[in-house]
C-alpha cells in the first residue's frame, strides 16, 4: 500500500520561507513521479509542482515559477517543496501526491496521480 506522509507546513507571515516534505513508502519502483498539488479556501485544488525522482526533471505550474523549488532528498522516496517570499495567496492545504507508472517525460504539470498524501496546512499572514 502506497503511503505519502507531508510534513513541514505551520503559519508564517507573508516575505518568508518554509520547507514542506513528503515522505513515500510501500512500493519498490526505483523512481517515481511525485509532485505538490495545494488548495485554498473555496478554491478547487491546483497542481504546483513535480519531479521524477533519481535525478529526473521538474516542472512547475506557471503560477509558482520563481517562488517554489521542488527537490528530491537524499533517498528517492523523499522529495521536498521549498517556498520563497510567501504570500497570502499561498494559504491553503498541501498535498503531496505520487504516480509510481508513469515515465519521465510524462512527470509534469497536467499529471493525474495515483496516490494522495492527508496534506499539510500553511497559513501566511501578512
Amino acid at each position: 500500500q502506497v503511503r505519502l506522509v507531508e510534513a513541514g507546513g505551520g503559519s508564517v507571515q507573508a516575505g518568508g520561507s518554509l520547507r514542506l516534505s513528503c515522505a513515500a513508502s510501500g512500493y519498490t519502483y526505483s523512481r517515481n513521479c511525485m509532485g505538490w498539488f495545494r488548495q485554498a479556501p473555496g478554491k478547487e485544488r491546483e497542481e504546483v509542482a513535480f519531479i521524477y525522482t533519481g535525478g529526473g526533471p521538474t516542472s512547475y505550474a506557471d503560477s509558482v515559477k520563481g517562488r517554489f523549488t521542488i527537490s528530491q532528498g537524499n533517498t528517492r522516496n523523499t522529495v521536498y517543496l521549498h517556498i520563497d517570499s510567501l504570500k497570502s495567496e499561498d494559504t491553503g492545504m498541501y498535498y503531496c501526491a505520487a504516480d509510481p507508472s508513469a515515465p519521465g517525460n510524462k512527470c509534469r504539470v497536467g499529471r493525474q496521480m495515483n496516490y494522495w498524501g492527508q496534506g499539510t496546512q500553511v497559513t501566511v499572514s501578512s
